[in-house]
């Protein structure tokens, strides 16, 4: 590994962690529905289930699911009947009012592993690892499976501060949402489409 290849690697993984994905938007529905503190253990959650798919693509578990079509289709489809399963719960409370004070009572493990679910059932992750990382392996100097272990670390904790960011912004604009009764009955609506849409999104890619 040098310096080019790293701070490439960094540039292309920071756009990509930006561009609309799963991930990005199941914090940013938790962030707008139940405040920043929400979507930062949320993404705590999903960091941690960034550790089990690094591991994979690490120790090539992660090929052995690309190779099985079976495989794939299970969890994918685990994934997206979870995330219907939470919209189905926020169109549920869609008509419901939220307390301004609601964050002092959330259910931060429950947020966590939720987090934790959502990424562990996007089989996507890992797939992404495998046909990513090998870019910007140097094949010449061997260790390939601690180079793709460094690389993993570095895309989590960039992840992890961009994911906090988009919680810290998306809570600020919940809680200015939240203040309108009328727009504040909404939020459970707005969270649950964001559910549905990550879903079917999961539900109707392909590898």
């Amino acid at each position: 590994m040098d310096y080019v290849s790293v701070l490439s690697f960094m540039s292309a993984a920071i756009i990509l962690t930006l561009m609309p994905g799963p991930d990005n938007l199941f914090t940013l529905a938790q962030s707008l529905a139940k405040g920043k503190n929400a979507g930062i253990f949320t993404t705590l959650g999903l960091c941690t289930g960034l550790l089990v798919h690094i591991t994979a693509a690490t120790i090539g578990i992660s090929a052995l699911i690309y190779q099985s079509a079976f495989a794939f289709t299970v969890v994918k489809y685990a994934g997206a009947a979870y995330l219907l399963f939470l919209a189905y719960k926020s169109f549920k409370e869609k008509d419901s009012d939220f307390n301004l004070k609601s964050e002092d009572n959330l259910d931060y493990t429950s947020l966590y592993k939720k987090g934790v679910i959502m990424n562990l059932l996007n089989p996507k992750v890992s797939l992404f690892f495998l046909a990513f990382f090998p870019q910007f392996i140097n094949y010449e100097n061997g260790h390939v499976s601690i180079q793709m272990l460094v690389y993993g670390m570095l895309f989590l904790i960039q992840t992890l501060v961009i994911f906090s960011l988009i919680s810290i912004f998306a809570g600020k604009v919940g809680s200015f949402l939240r203040k309108n009764p009328t727009v504040s009955k909404k939020i459970n609506f707005i969270q649950g489409s964001l559910f549905t849409l990550i879903g079917l999104k999961i539900a109707f890619s392909e590898k």
